[in-house]
């Protein structure tokens, strides 16, 4: 999704947060969710090799859907790259739960099945992990296969105020988001930050998914509508948010959400 689009949704939260001081009490008031959390991990690929690292996928997959089954985990998936960079991943693994140990213990359980992973490390030319947590997010149980997922990264600057990234989420970012998911567009959405700091402090992700192309179409014309609705939006993220810390991802992949 381009930086603009992003800019012309979240800079409404400007005029939002405004009527927010002047009203004490909103209806459907959005509030942090209790703490879900992700393990992601990373794979760079040559191309020759994805067969062999689909092998090695499929084998992880059927342990992490048994730990979805017994309620260790809420999710879990596989994802490919569909636009590629020189130093980025190809693929990934990810899987998620309701606490820092529902995610460990599911991490342990792939150690020992060590084969789940020594293939995959014997074809990868990179490979690194990131476990992320949000408290901003909505699914639609169910599994999916061929979804397309979008990922946006931003950089929140050094002077942003602590609530920044609160208050883009509960004025502008959730509200929009869940609209998609109650009319079908999307079926998943979070935000997320790093539980285990292996970026830049401020660094957060914006994700969606989506079963069809025409997806993506519809989530940037909601963004544009909003924007088109609000002409002096944009402010507001840009005074939260530096330019250099901005990268957009897409990715297609299999998963399920409990």
């Amino acid at each position: 999704m381009h930086r603009k689009m992003w800019i012309l949704f979240t800079g409404l939260c400007g005029l939002v947060m405004a009527a927010a001081i002047a009203t004490p009490a909103r209806a459907q008031e959005v509030k942090p969710k209790p703490p879900m959390y992700a393990y992601v991990a990373q794979w760079q690929v040559p191309r020759d090799k994805w067969p062999d690292l689909e092998k090695s996928s499929s084998a992880l997959m059927s342990v992490l859907e048994k730990a979805t089954a017994d309620g260790t985990l809420v999710g879990y998936g596989r994802d490919e790259s569909l636009v590629h960079s020189a130093d980025g991943a190809t693929h990934d693994n990810w899987w998620m739960a309701n606490s820092m140990a529902g995610l460990v213990k599911v991490l342990e359980q792939v150690r020992v099945n060590a084969g789940n992973t020594s293939s995959a490390m014997s074809v990868a030319t990179k490979h690194w992990d990131n476990i992320f947590v949000s408290r901003y997010y909505n699914w639609k149980p169910g599994q999916y296969k061929g979804a397309y997922i979008q990922i946006s990264l931003f950089k929140l600057k050094p002077n942003a105020p602590r609530d920044a990234l609160d208050q883009l989420c509960q004025h502008l970012i959730v509200p929009l988001l869940e609209k998609l998911v109650a009319d079908g567009t999307i079926f998943e959405y979070e935000v997320d930050t790093e539980a285990i700091h292996s970026d830049d402090p401020g660094t957060f992700a914006l994700v969606y998914i989506t079963q069809t192309p025409e997806g993506l179409d519809k989530v940037q014309a909601a963004i544009r509508d909003s924007g088109k609705a609000h002409p002096l939006s944009g402010e507001a993220f840009d005074s939260a948010t530096e330019d250099k810390g901005h990268r957009d991802y897409l990715m297609k992949g299999d998963g399920a959400y409990k």
